[in-house]
């Protein structure tokens, strides 16, 4: 397997989509990459030589900010917004979602699971009712 930044890219697969394993290239970062590095995005990872793989990994390591750094950017650019209190940074303090979407319906993905407020089953309504209440008489 080669390893670039840190991650094990997989062999079988051709190279423009092997390398959006890299968390922060995508499609068209690869395509300007595989260009400057003049090599084949059909072909496939494991028949890369040492030379080409070692070109391949300076090209990233200059081109983009990928992995860990992208990141650590991403989270301080958060933790940023969420410290001048801007709307979008009280927005990420909540786990809502940010960009103008509705959220009386959707916006599962962002908020997690529905938690039912005011509405009680009927077993744990019956537990409230038979708890012994401290301090009436």
């Amino acid at each position: 397997m080669v390893r670039i930044s840190g991650i094990d890219l997989p062999n079988e697969k051709r190279l423009d989509i092997s390398l959006t394993y890299l968390y922060g290239i995508g499609r068209a970062n690869v395509k300007g990459i595989l260009e400057k590095a003049k090599l084949d995005p059909a072909r496939r990872m494991k028949t890369l030589t040492d030379d080409e793989v070692s070109k391949l990994t300076k090209l990233i390591e200059k081109e983009a900010v990928v992995e860990g750094d992208l990141r650590r950017a991403i989270g301080e650019s958060i933790k940023r917004l969420v410290e001048i209190k801007s709307y979008r940074g009280g927005r990420h303090s909540k786990r809502l979602p940010l960009r103008g979407q509705r959220t009386r319906t959707n916006a599962r993905t962002r908020r997690g699971k529905r938690m039912t407020v005011g509405a009680l089953k009927k077993e744990d309504r019956a537990k409230l009712d038979t708890k012994p209440t401290e301090g009436k008489a």
